[in-house]
């Protein structure tokens, strides 16, 4: 794929392919009345159509790696990009709930394929610049994100249909399937077999996953529940939808802008807490002063939340100079993350239920967030040769 395949070509299509990974989990949102008045899932069910995707993408991370040793990344993309399509289509047909869970199971299994693979080629084909195009590939994902916010409660109130709004998805999907078939094909990625295993014996690969997961467990929420948290206060579908692509927004434009400022610096660390810090102040806007400036929460939770992103994703890729070996170590941070990151929507519910209100669900993620700044002190550029490398009984010292 690299010494053929024109640059342009490929940016074009990592960005049109990170566009696709979260429409069909922020759609959601803005029709959560429609949907759970036609199918009766109520909140804890309609929690699992982020929980499932989120499960799969962290089980399927860990599945990535040993995968492209038998088949070759790019044919990887394109299977992902089919069920991207196929799971979001087959929404105009979900007449009742368990068939609508079926297609989040579809496209988060294609989600947990792109974000396996692709940090690895990113790695692999843009050595010298990897911040940079993490951070486009980054800042397309959260955008994709917006797009799902803010189309969704548009197409449905034009069509008078839910499934139809949700259904109109499959075209970017689509789009990014028909732009990977003309990159050249590429061989199986160069990992040996022992190299999640041994990197799974650090303790350094488990703390990026908690990290990781407790970051994007607070996006997890916000996409299930901030505009359902906002209609309960008498705003529109509409209205809570640009909130919540609002928040998508700020996510694109701080994961694309965070790494290129942060570009040439090898400690990330004090980038990473200025995110932590708009993370903080926007979940305790919501959680205490909702309504004094919804539009300012939205935006920095959102840039809090896209930056963060971005920078880990480059983090755990800093750790090794090998692309293959960096794209395991990535996609285990992915892997362990987004299982942890599917449980708090889920738990969020379940205090709503119990509260009648979402305010514990943000003070959860107020403590992740004291809990992340305090992890990230260890990630000092300087350490992290050793941290993956040494044995693993002085790393339990530590």
């Amino acid at each position: 794929m690299k010494a053929a395949a024109p640059r342009l070509l490929l940016l074009a299509t990592i960005a049109l392919i990170g566009l696709n990974l979260r429409p069909f989990l922020t759609g959601v949102g803005p029709l959560t009345g429609a949907i759970d008045a036609a199918t009766g899932l109520g909140l804890q069910g309609m929690a699992l159509l982020t929980l499932l995707p989120m499960l799969l993408m962290g089980a399927g991370a860990f599945t990535g790696p040993p995968l492209q040793r038998a088949v070759a990344p790019g044919r990887l993309i394109l299977l992902a990009l089919a069920l991207l399509a196929a799971g979001s289509f087959l929404r105009l047909f979900a007449a009742g709930g368990v068939l609508l869970l079926g297609t989040a199971i579809l496209c988060g299994l294609g989600a947990a394929i792109v974000q396996a693979v692709l940090p690895g080629v990113i790695k692999r084909e843009f050595p010298q610049r990897v911040p940079i195009v993490m951070g486009l590939y980054s800042a397309m994902l959260m955008g994709g994100g917006a797009l799902g916010a803010q189309a969704t409660p548009l197409l449905a109130q034009a069509s008078g249909s839910w499934r139809v709004a949700l259904a109109a998805l499959a075209v970017p999907a689509v789009a990014a399937f028909a732009l990977a078939t003309r990159l050249p094909p590429d061989g199986p990625a160069q990992t040996t077999p022992g190299t999640m295993a041994a990197l799974l014996r650090r303790l350094r690969v488990w703390m990026l996953m908690a990290c990781f997961g407790l970051v994007n467990g607070g996006y997890a929420s916000a996409v299930a529940w901030l505009a359902p948290y906002y209609q309960d206060q008498g705003r529109s579908a509409a209205a809570s939808g640009s909130l919540l692509a609002a928040l998508a927004i700020a996510q694109a434009a701080a994961a694309l802008l965070l790494p290129i400022i942060a570009h040439g610096r090898d400690d990330r660390r004090g980038w990473l807490w200025a995110t932590l810090a708009m993370q903080a102040a926007g979940f305790a806007g919501l959680a205490f002063a909702p309504q004094a400036a919804p539009l300012l929460i939205a935006v920095l939770l959102g840039a809090g939340l896209g930056g963060c992103f971005a920078l880990m994703m480059i983090v755990a890729l800093d750790h090794l100079p090998d692309p293959a070996e960096a794209g395991t170590l990535s996609a285990l941070m992915q892997g362990g993350g987004f299982l942890l990151a599917a449980l708090p929507p889920w738990i969020a519910a379940a205090l709503h239920d119990r509260t009648g209100a979402f305010v514990g669900g943000w003070l959860l993620h107020l403590g992740c967030v004291a809990a992340v700044s305090v992890l990230i002190a260890r990630l000092a550029p300087a350490g992290y040769r050793s941290a993956l490398t040494r044995s693993q009984a002085p790393a339990c010292r530590k």
